[in-house]
């Protein structure tokens, strides 16, 4: 047995004297503790009329009416006369039960998941999105799920839709884009707290998708490109800078020798006769072209 199963929970603590009495601070008309009840003289009449007759029929209606078997991941909450059974829910192996007086209900412990349909949601910033999410849980208290609630699969469902749409309508939707985390957890810690008196413990929760209008995933697209477009205009305009920095500091070394032009020059022509090319290209002074200017 678990620890936690040993130290039970907040609605349904779990006692080490057998003979005390469990509370259930959810539903006081309930007793979840069981115990040996007053049945009155029909019930007991028919209890005894019961064990009476399986004693007749044994072996072989004892064999199909009394003994029952659940599987390891069951477990089996019994009633007789309506009444909750003492010792919490049976199983697993084998168990008995009395006809005609006993009805027994069996509980699935393993994990169960389901898809929260998607919800049309209103962000804190006034934007309409639609949300989907996919919920993990299991029963920790068979007695609990059975005696407490109608439906505990159907209200977990129910509740898991409601508090993705309270929890999102308080988030804007850059925090919904990008604290999927944060909202997990804490939809997470609300579905917990909310079915610990059915016997439900929640295990995980995440978002699957969000969905926006197609309006907005242009205009989103859109602005995305210009601050993209944006961006490489900047570093293009510091690639032109740096680039005439440092043609600004080649012209300078070369200003200082009159033969770094011409050597310059015959690089340019050697470059250009490499490439199998027909013309040449002679430069011209341009203080050739202002004396004549001035003429």
């Amino acid at each position: 047995m678990s620890s936690e199963e040993q130290s039970g929970n907040k609605i349904h603590p779990k006692s080490g004297n057998r003979m005390s009495k469990t509370t259930n601070a959810y539903n006081d008309n309930i007793d979840l503790d069981g115990g040996e009840p007053e049945y009155g003289v029909a019930g007991a009449c028919l209890l005894y009329c019961s064990i009476i007759l399986t004693v007749i029929l044994f072996p072989f209606g004892a064999c199909l009416c009394v003994i029952k078997i659940v599987a390891e991941y069951e477990r089996a909450v019994v009633f007789r006369l309506g009444r909750l059974q003492a010792g919490g829910a049976k199983g697993p192996g084998l168990f008995c039960i009395v006809p005609c007086t006993d009805e027994y209900k069996q509980v699935d412990l393993r994990t169960v998941s389901f898809d929260v349909p998607p919800q049309e949601i209103l962000s804190k910033d006034s934007v309409t999105i639609a949300v989907d999410a996919v919920v993990y849980y299991r029963v920790q208290d068979a007695t609990m799920s059975i005696a407490n609630v109608e439906n505990a699969d159907g209200a977990t469902r129910l509740l898991a839709q409601t508090t993705l749409r309270n929890v999102l309508g308080t988030k804007t939707l850059q925090e919904v884009l990008t604290d999927r985390d944060q909202i997990s957890g804490k939809m997470l810690a609300t579905l917990d707290e909310a079915t610990d008196p059915w016997g439900i413990k929640v295990e995980r929760v995440e978002i699957k998708d969000v969905r926006l209008p197609v309006q907005l995933q242009r205009a989103m697209a859109a602005e995305a490109e210009a601050a993209r477009e944006a961006r490489a205009k900047v570093v293009a305009a510091e690639g032109e800078m740096n680039a005439s920095r440092k043609l600004k500091e080649a012209a300078d070394v070369m200003s200082e020798s009159p033969c770094a032009l011409q050597l310059r020059y015959l690089q340019t022509l050697q470059s250009i006769s490499a490439e199998k090319n027909s013309t040449i290209i002679f430069p011209l002074p341009i203080d050739l072209l202002s004396g004549l200017m001035k003429k």
